[in-house]
């Protein structure tokens, strides 16, 4: 069943809620639990997000089997890193057997995302380590491509207000292959909470919680990443999330309002 809060993962068959957590800014591990504790069940993490890879490792196998972790090797443009050993590494750190959604992460080229790459992915599937496989990548023709051509189980991609280009280049050949797409960056790195320079300042401007309904009121999206830096800003996205859809009118201005960041903010990785 899906519906604002709630959805499966694409094709994967795992349940997910819809705002899922990074702890990329060292949030502390009582907001991992608090996020636990309300139901978030996606949890996207690095080797180095320590809060929350040593709170996801004390869970119990019950509590285990209802989250789904992400994570993956980083892209490092230049040379690969050794995808098993990123693997492995992975698992000895949260001490789980098998990895939810295991991306090769940071793909800027389609070059970046060779043969070798994908077939290390695929056989780790076929090995029973890995869920389901994925990237995450800033060419989104090739994203929208490697979907339509059924190679990725799960994309994460940057979509927002003032990035909405995923509408166009990956969101229609999702179906193809009901691929899961996970979104990051709702706020665009802070700036669609900014007032730009010249916006006139009787404006409204957006809170974080209007940037992640934005995003989650495109059903095209299965799960968009928050990564507060305190249980204050977790719990303000968790009651923004109960408020639902944003309305018509809301869309148009947010909409209005990510066109002036990227005329403004043009540079964005």
């Amino acid at each position: 069943m899906t519906d604002f809060t709630h959805t499966t993962l694409g094709a994967t068959g795992m349940e997910v809620q819809r705002l899922g957590l990074s702890a990329s800014y060292r949030p502390g591990k009582k907001t991992i639990h608090r996020a636990l504790d309300e139901g978030i069940n996606y949890f996207f993490c690095y080797g180095f997000d320590t809060h929350m890879t040593k709170t996801l490792r004390d869970l119990s196998p019950s509590q285990r089997e209802k989250i789904v972790i992400a994570t993956g090797a980083y892209n490092l443009i230049y040379w690969h890193p050794d995808l098993r050993k990123t693997l492995e590494k992975r698992l000895r750190q949260l001490k789980t057997d098998y990895i939810d959604v295991f991306m090769f992460l940071g793909v800027l080229k389609p070059k970046e995302f060779t043969p070798h790459v994908q077939e290390m992915l695929q056989r780790f599937k076929e090995e029973g380590k890995v869920r389901s496989i994925g990237l995450s990548c800033h060419d989104r023709k090739f994203a929208g491509q490697l979907m339509a051509d059924g190679k990725i189980d799960v994309g994460m991609i940057r979509y927002n207000a003032a990035h909405r280009g995923a509408e166009e280049d990956i969101f229609p050949h999702r179906e193809a292959h009901h691929s899961g797409i996970v979104s990051y960056t709702a706020t665009r790195w802070g700036y669609l909470l900014r007032r730009p320079k010249h916006y006139p300042k009787t404006e409204p401007i957006p809170n974080a919680g209007q940037c992640y309904r934005f995003v989650l009121s495109n059903p095209n999206v299965d799960v968009v990443l928050t990564a507060p830096r305190n249980l204050k800003q977790l719990n303000e996205n968790l009651i923004a999330l109960q408020q639902g859809p944003l309305a018509s009118e809301e869309v148009n201005f947010m909409q209005k309002f990510g066109d002036i960041v990227r005329h403004t903010k043009k540079w964005f990785m």
